[in-house]
């Protein structure tokens, strides 16, 4: 945990995405006989580690962005999963000695899916444009929900030798039908929870247990644990705090951010720290294992482009024959991006170590050792590979997010705001008698609410009276937050002296805190 901090700093520094940094420490960590082999539960990996970073994750974006991109994501999240892991499968199955189809299956489904966090914490540092990223972020958080029920159908068929096409259909569906029904009724429930508990401290407590709660009850009945929590998620991010629940969001926004860096650190770090396996399972037979392990590697990244292209075409087409309102299209630099992004991470890893020792006649697991070996070098290869370059390429192709377009945006939605509060004054004025000073004031405050948030919305000689209205008010700001100070410290220091309460001064000062954030 201390390493993820320190890492964000260090990685904005010297320009390189801290999951890279936290992964490449673990692995020098592991190198070192001093430093004792972290041993968890494969079973625990995930249900400790997905859960939150996916719903922090949704807390920096909205179902319309997914609706929004839904064709996109459905191609790289759900088509894309399925190719991979068909082209794994049959690649391994043909090179690897010992391993049976399903067990090849299995190693598909788990090198499959980009991360989620990995490709959030890499791309959307990089500036690119708000689509790649939503993009980008709906297909690694649902890509898991396909991989994760491809994985299990797969290992259940190596247990038991035996496989069903149509009863793996069907386990996929009810999955997704169960992991929907039980992410929407436990987002309503935590939704009108959160309405009655009506302290931030408590709705942030409790924010905190709905995406293990989620996760686990699907699985408990059945259902795919990340969608769940997806489902869950996105439901809260549209309904759990109202407008004026400025406190509530505040806190939740910063508590969330915490959890991610800290939780993403312990993730990442943790993929270094297991390359112990790696090298126990690749002694005496190096040679082998990474001639089948690079051609796994090359397989992952090259179907990923071969795909893209083609598929960023189909996209482009349905684009401009149905749906105007998607966030289509994307030009081949983009493309190249997009592939380039496919990073894997925390749930192959999580995967690989939950492969079963033996089958259900007792027998070793076909080519276990080998699995783990490629499993390990397709996440490594990508993740520092591609996480180190991919800022390089970034740069190179030019690719940036249409700042003229933010800007736009911003602009409109500024005009929207000060139309609101002027629309409201007006509402306000019309039942209740406000003098003229008052009512000048008011009005001029909410114009200085939207040309604070876009000063392009005026015109000059308004934008010139602005300026110096934020000029007088910034100096009255100084001085007012310089006797906040005072008046903080002094009540600060009557918490160590005799006959104060230190709960009446921590109430005082939490009023004190209060005033200087609506400055």
């Amino acid at each position: 945990m201390l390493a993820a901090i320190v890492m964000v700093p260090l990685g904005d520094r010297i320009g390189l995405p801290s999951p890279v940094l936290m992964t490449l420490l673990g692995g020098v960590l592991a190198l070192i006989p001093q430093v004792p082999n972290v041993q968890i539960d494969p079973d625990l990996i995930l249900p400790l580690v997905l859960p939150p970073l996916l719903y922090a994750s949704v807390q920096r974006t909205s179902w319309r962005q997914f609706a929004a991109n839904r064709r996109a994501i459905f191609l790289l999240a759900v088509a894309l999963v399925f190719v991979t892991t068909a082209a794994v499968a049959t690649v391994a199955n043909a090179v690897v000695p010992g391993i049976s189809l399903a067990a090849a299956f299995a190693l598909g489904a788990l090198v499959a899916p980009p991360d989620p966090v990995a490709a959030t914490a890499v791309a959307g540092s990089l500036g690119l444009p708000r689509r790649m990223i939503s993009i980008l972020e709906g297909e690694g958080l649902f890509n898991d929900v396909t991989a994760i029920v491809l994985y299990h159908v797969a290992v259940a068929a190596a247990l038991s030798g035996d496989f069903s096409a149509p009863h793996a259909v069907l386990e996929f569906v009810l999955s997704a039908v169960v992991a929907v029904a039980v992410g929407l009724a436990l987002g309503w429930g935590a939704n009108k929870l959160m309405g009655v508990v009506g302290d931030p401290t408590l709705q942030i407590g409790l924010s905190l247990l709905v995406p293990f709660a989620s996760y686990a009850l699907a699985e408990e009945f059945g259902g795919s644990g990340v969608l769940a929590v997806l489902t869950t998620a996105l439901f809260l991010a549209e309904y759990a705090f109202e407008a004026d629940d400025v406190t509530a969001r505040l806190a939740g926004n910063t508590f969330w951010e915490i959890v991610d860096t800290l939780v993403t650190g312990i993730a990442f770090g943790l993929i270094g720290l297991e390359l112990h396996n790696v090298f126990r399972v690749g002694a005496g037979n190096w040679g082998s294992m990474t001639r089948h392990a690079a051609l796994v590697v090359a397989v992952v990244i090259g179907v990923r482009l071969l795909y893209l292209l083609p598929a960023t075409w189909a996209a482009r087409k349905m684009h401009k024959l149905r749906d105007l309102d998607e966030d289509i299209p994307m030009t081949w630099r983009e493309s190249v991006i997009m592939w380039w992004s496919g990073m894997r991470g925390v749930a192959s890893v999580a995967l690989a170590l939950a492969i079963p020792l033996t089958t259900d006649d007792g027998s070793a697991f076909p080519a276990r050792p080998e699995l783990l070996f490629i499993a390990f070098a397709v996440v490594l290869s990508t993740l520092v590979l591609q996480g180190l370059t991919l800022p390089w390429l970034v740069k190179r192709l030019g690719v940036r997010s249409d700042i003229d377009a933010e800007h736009d945006l911003e602009k409109m939605l500024a005009l929207r705001a000060m139309t609101a509060a002027k629309v409201r004054l007006r509402d306000i004025e019309a039942v209740e008698p406000l003098s003229d000073d008052l009512s000048e004031l008011l009005h001029r405050r909410a114009f200085d609410l939207g040309a604070r948030i876009c000063p392009d919305i005026v015109d000059d000689e308004r934008r010139e009276s602005h300026a110096k209205r934020v000029k007088r008010l910034k100096s009255v700001r100084r001085i007012q937050d310089e006797m906040m100070s005072a008046a903080r410290h002094e009540v600060l220091s009557a918490r160590s002296e005799p006959g104060y309460d230190p709960e009446v001064v921590d109430r005082v000062l939490r009023q004190l805190d209060l005033r200087s954030m609506r400055g």
